[in-house]
């Protein structure tokens, strides 16, 4: 066992921006003889209104909502009209008085409207509220996204500093990259709860768009509240937890290469405040679109092969069927004095991926594949006001029971054709049929206490535990993983923060994280990390810290900083591989980084021209990066991961978004990140330099791009109906799959330059009851390439039938994103 302890980072950058931070402490508090107006505003129906818009008409004067609806607003003592105004409701005026030698308050309820949208163009309320915290955070309302056949992966897209790598299609292996980290480095919560462990079926790019009301992406610097060792940062899905009388929402998609995808969402909240839903999808492709690749040829008389790279031919894909089916039930207690949310889940999925190729693509499997299921109950709960007034409280627990067999038993050799010779072993790459069991547990504690209007303290706790066992059905079980003793972790992280908001202009926060993890488990280690068995373990202790402020200038331009010192520590699959195509290296260290987000941006409503531009620049220090490789041992490739000693990442991003009245909107986003080795040496002890050092980390996108326009006609053909019609366009520049000043330029393997193009035309009917859709993909056939040699699909064509009864069918459906 070793303890591996945080080192120390860049001591000026540190406490640079933190003096930055604090400094803001300086301002003045004084209310100079303002008297306080306060009050709650709801809807008709009862619910609160986060962000509602809240001024004295004629004045300076202003504010909004909170989370709770609450609202705070100091003026002069005197009679005004109050004017409220919020997304999909009526605007509402009334006359107060604040008076002088006390508190003044004000309650006010607001109808909801479908006939003045014409002049309202803004952000919606969850997403307004991630956009004007302290951190570096952006939010997508997927609702106007619900009518396409678009995953939750494909809707993160549009956000500044994404970028989606996918290895070939519906269910194939995907990586989510944000500013320049990837895979792990970027943790996903639905709700807040943490997702390791809870299997294939519930990956972003197997879960629907529609399971989400929006998502919210924190980059870099992570709230204390998600209790995580992301350095990436966090990916967020958050659902609707609005209390609603009954609601339905169904849809069917067909499309190119046998594409079938359904998703259902029904549940009903009664009176006494019992609340039930269910949610279930699933997804299913043949695959089965065409690459460019070189065929090897087979000779059937003596079942021999010949190889000819340069016999390019255009193939199809026939060994990469995939479907997942997944249901969701939900059962609890809503509205009660003792519990605002007592809700009992348990969620079952299955999936089966037949496996076309390896890491490269010229690698040809015709029968192996994998297939299982898991299950997970959890229990959530909430409340607000806990014990004393201002305790919020969040427990939440869950346990993941997820089992997969990998299958590779056959005794053929296949081609790109599905032609095929036998061979005198079998597994196409190692002779296995193995069932690996992963078990999971998940707790979260999350306190709340707010002190008055201008201080808040947060308290989160994450506890997690992970095991795996497996047994081989064959005598021979896979060349990367003996399953005879269990693999096991147990990771705990705690935070405390502290937000100090004396006014609408400005907030701070500051925040600091114990992590503690140990893990164990045998792997069959060497100098390639294939090889002789080895029982490995490994602890970690170890401190974070962090700080975050926004300054408002005047109410359209608002300012944000943000520092952490983060720790990431290995994850199970990085430490001990996957069993199959993923290789272990267990002496792997945590990734300590520095990172820092500076960000401005710029939110103008004149009549009905809507005008939101953001900016923002990062900075990444990372020890011990935790870097991804492709190797080859014995004529089989595998995945494997290797401390690369520092690494810096600097980068910009920038976006831009136009919107006039409810009819049209434009926008898109530039990314460009410059992700280079700093390790001077080849180890710590060696004097000898690193050919590597300054250069580009490679197999890493720097460029990329994407921009979308969008029609609305509304009320067409009949009143309540809307005609949609949609294009976006995806940019990508080249980058090198290996070390970029090695070898010959001329001849050095790069994953090319590409952009691609997608339509879309909809016609919602009766304020989006009925709704039907018609997409394009990838308009002009272009070959494109997330990984390199793993083409993507060609042109391809989808449409959806979707219905919608219930609660919030319409008014919110059309509402314009500015993330």
């Amino acid at each position: 066992m070793r303890n591996l302890s945080f080192s120390r980072g860049s001591e000026n950058l540190k406490w640079g921006v933190l003096f930055i931070l604090l400094g803001a402490c300086v301002l003045s508090l004084s209310a100079q003889g303002r008297s306080l107006l306060s009050g709650k505003v709801l809807s008709s129906d009862k619910g609160v209104i986060d962000f509602a818009t809240v001024y004295l008409k004629g004045t300076q004067y202003g504010c909004t909502t909170n989370e709770k609806g609450l609202y705070h607003l100091k003026a002069p003592a005197g009679k005004y009209t109050l004017t409220v105004s919020a997304i999909g409701f009526e605007t509402v005026e009334k006359e107060v008085e604040i008076l002088a030698d006390g508190r003044s308050k004000q309650n006010v309820i607001l109808k909801p409207s479908v006939t003045e949208l014409d002049e309202v163009v803004v952000v919606s309320n969850g997403v307004g509220r991630i956009k004007r915290s302290a951190f570096n955070a952006v939010a997508v309302d997927t609702r106007e996204l619900q009518n396409s056949t678009k995953n939750l992966s494909e809707a993160l897209q549009k956000l500044p500093g994404m970028k989606l790598r996918e290895s070939g299609g519906v269910g194939s292996d995907m990586q989510l990259m944000l500013d320049g980290f990837s895979g792990k480095h970027v943790k996903v919560f639905i709700d807040g709860v943490p997702q390791e462990g809870a299997g294939t079926a519930f990956d972003l790019n197997n879960i629907p768009v529609n399971f989400a009301e929006r998502i919210e992406v924190y980059k870099g610097v992570v709230p204390v509240g998600f209790g995580t060792d992301a350095l990436g940062g966090v990916i967020n899905i958050v659902t609707n937890k609005q209390k609603r009388n009954w609601f339905l929402d169904a849809s069917y998609s067909y499309g190119s290469f046998n594409t079938h995808k359904s998703y259902v969402n029904f549940g009903q909240s009664f009176k006494n405040g019992l609340t039930y839903e269910i949610n279930a999808y699933q997804n299913y492709s043949d695959n089965n679109y065409y690459i460019n690749n070189w065929v090897e040829e087979f000779n059937h008389e003596n079942n021999t092969s010949v190889s000819d790279e340069s016999n390019i031919q255009r193939v199809k894909r026939f060994n990469d069927t995939f479907h997942n089916e997944a249901v969701i039930g939900k059962i609890g207690i809503t509205g009660k004095s003792w519990a605002d949310r007592l809700m009992f889940n348990v969620a079952y999925s299955h999936f089966y991926k037949e496996i076309q190729n390896g890491v490269y693509q010229e690698i040809v499997f015709g029968e192996k594949h994998r297939h299982g299921y898991s299950i997970v109950p959890s229990v959530e709960y909430r409340k607000q006001n806990l014990f004393t007034k201002g305790l919020d409280v969040t427990v939440t627990a869950n346990y993941n029971h997820n089992l997969t067999t990998n299958v590779d038993t056959a005794m053929y050799k296949y081609n790109w054709l599905g032609d095929r010779i036998p061979r005198s072993t079998a597994g196409e790459q190692n002779h296995q049929f193995s069932e690996q069991i992963n078990t999971n547990w998940n707790t979260t504690l999350t306190a709340v206490y707010r002190l008055g209007k201008m201080h808040s303290f947060t308290f989160n706790n994450v506890f997690s535990t992970f095991r795996r066992t497996g047994r081989s059905l064959i005598e021979k079980n896979s060349v990367l993983e003996d399953y005879d003793e269990p693999t096991k972790s147990r990771k705990n992280i705690a935070g405390l923060s502290y937000r100090l908001m004396p006014s609408e202009k400005w907030n701070l926060s500051v925040f600091g994280k114990h992590y503690n993890s140990y893990s164990e488990g045998t792997v069959q280690l060497s100098d390639n990390n294939v090889g002789s068995d080895t029982r490995v373990s490994q602890n970690v202790s170890s401190f974070g810290y962090g700080a975050a402020g926004t300054y408002f200038l005047g109410k359209a331009i608002q300012l944000k900083l943000s520092y952490e010192k983060a720790l990431r520590m290995p994850s199970t699959q990085e430490l001990f591989g996957d069993g199959d195509l993923e290789a272990g290296k267990a002496d792997l260290k945590p990734e300590r980084s520095d990172n820092v987000n500076l960000s401005a941006s710029y939110n103008k409503q004149l009549g009905k021209h809507g005008l939101y531009v953001e900016g923002g620049i990062i900075y990444r220090n990372t020890q011990d990066y935790i870097k991804r490789d492709l190797s080859t041992v014995g004529g089989t490739s595998y995945g494997s991961y290797t401390n690369h000693g520092r690494v810096e990442t600097k980068g910009f991003n920038v976006s831009l978004r136009y919107s006039y009245s409810n009819w049209f909107n434009m926008g898109g986003t530039f990314n460009n990140l410059d992700t280079r080795d700093k390790e001077k040496k080849r180890a710590a002890s060696s004097g000898q330099n690193a050919l590597t050092y300054g250069q580009r980390i490679p197999n890493i996108p720097y460029q990329y791009a994407n921009v979308d326009m969008n029609f609305y006609w509304h009320n067409l053909f009949a009143k309540g109906n809307t005609l949609t019609f949609g294009w976006d366009c995806f940019y990508q520049h080249d980058f090198p799959l290996y070390w970029e000043n090695f070898g010959d330029p001329s001849t050095k393997i790069r994953v090319p330059q590409q952009i691609s193009h997608n339509l879309s035309l909809g016609y919602s009917i009766r304020n989006g009851r009925y709704n039907i859709s018609f997409e394009c993909r990838n308009l002009t056939d272009e070959k494109l390439y997330d990984n390199f040699s793993l083409q993507k699909a060609g042109r391809a064509f989808y449409g959806k039938f979707r219905v919608y009864f219930g609660n919030n069918t319409s008014v919110n459906f059309y509402r314009k994103i500015k993330s």
